[in-house]
């Protein structure tokens, strides 16, 4: 190419940073094309022979995305993974569903920790003494401080899910016979179930896995992409492993402006058992759930604000709000529609979704009003 035909660097680059934007269009385009009249008429006569007449709008579009999914040129690898992710979550969901409305914690810690370790026995108490208030244990399902999980809360509150490694077996083969135990192949999965079915969570000193489960619940709750939830970090006395890693998460990731001040509201470190538990058990203790209806941000409470008690939290927590503050209300259309909660009282606010370190701080102060 001569000089005169050649095009300038500034061109180039501009070519080359217009092909992802391309991609991505053509990627969402392929994603949302229509599927044949054929094939809907043909999902239409599978959706009834499915005996839940619930959720067939989302049946609907599960089986076309499955069709788009082959429109699409995928690898013979691809295809294996989505059809395994989607049989593994399958059979999760299957497996939580009897137990859907009971509170659950989630337990994670090294699989190599002995059974004498006094660690074992720091997570067990643990379990059990929320097993005592009516929760369920969900773990790994396998050994060290997941058998101490599952010890703890005994084999009919425990729930196991278990992932196949060559170097990590199953402790607890009762929960298998129980019905209560379900295996996965891959990590994502695997996780998916261990974080969405819980309403709170311990974590025990562990290797690399355990800090990615911890790194990753802080991340999700940090981004607003879980349900708001308490996180404990339990270490041993005079053993201070957490305390070793919020050196580095103050020192090195909020002192250096990579995540907030308020971020720390999301977990507490102790080696107290009795202080874990409040802290896990408390979260709940006026706070019971929340629900977007369009912007605003409802809270269903156990026992409502007092005119006092609102007032300072629109004082304490206007830079979370939009102008309109935080508001006591009736269950909204939505709700009323879905018969969701109707008899909780709730308060409402727009949320500015930035800030999920300050929602956790605005649900510690919901749990102090009243009688709650």
């Amino acid at each position: 190419m001569s000089e005169e035909t050649k095009a300038s660097p500034a061109a180039e680059v501009a070519v080359a940073s217009s092909r992802p934007a391309r991609a991505i269009a053509r990627a969402e385009e392929a994603a949302q094309r229509p599927i044949s009249e054929q094939a809907d008429r043909l999902i239409s006569q599978l959706l009834e022979m499915v005996e839940s007449k619930q959720n067939h709008d989302l049946l609907r579009e599960l089986l076309a995305t499955s069709i788009r999914l082959g429109d699409g040129m995928p690898s013979r690898l691809d295809l294996k993974i989505a059809t395994s992710a989607l049989s593994e979550m399958a059979r999760a969901f299957t497996l939580f569903a009897p137990f859907r409305g009971i509170p659950k914690l989630t337990m994670f810690g090294s699989a190599r920790t002995r059974p004498e370790d006094p660690l074992y026995a720091q997570a067990r108490q643990l379990a059990a003494r929320l097993a005592a208030e009516g929760w369920m244990v969900v773990t790994g399902a396998g050994p060290g401080i997941m058998a101490a999980g599952t010890d703890g809360a005994g084999p009919e509150r425990a729930i196991g899910v278990d992932i196949r490694l060559p170097f990590e077996s199953v402790s607890h083969p009762e929960l298998a016979a129980e019905g209560r135990l379900v295996e996965m192949k891959y990590f994502f999965t695997r996780k998916l179930m261990l974080m969405k079915e819980s309403a709170g969570f311990a974590v025990l000193p562990g290797g690399f896995g355990t800090l990615d489960e911890a790194f990753e619940l802080l991340t999700l709750l940090q981004t607003g992409k879980a349900e708001p939830a308490p996180i404990v970090l339990l270490d041993m006395p005079h053993e201070p492993y957490w305390e070793s890693w919020l050196s580095f998460v103050e020192g090195e990731v909020i002192g250096r402006g990579l995540a907030g001040q308020h971020d720390k509201a999301f977990y507490k470190i102790t080696d107290d058992v009795e202080v874990a538990s409040k802290e896990l058990l408390g979260f709940y203790r006026n706070y019971h759930s929340r629900r977007f209806v369009r912007n605003v941000m409802v809270m269903r409470l156990k026992v409502a604000p007092s005119d006092a008690e609102l007032a300072a939290a629109n004082e304490e927590f206007s830079d979370i709000c939009s102008q309109r503050g935080i508001w006591r209300t009736e269950p909204l259309g939505p709700e009323r529609t879905g018969r969701d909660n109707l008899e909780l009282p709730r308060i409402a606010l727009e949320l500015d979704l930035r800030y999920q370190g300050r929602l956790r701080e605005l649900i510690d102060t919901v749990n102090t009003w009243g009688g709650a």
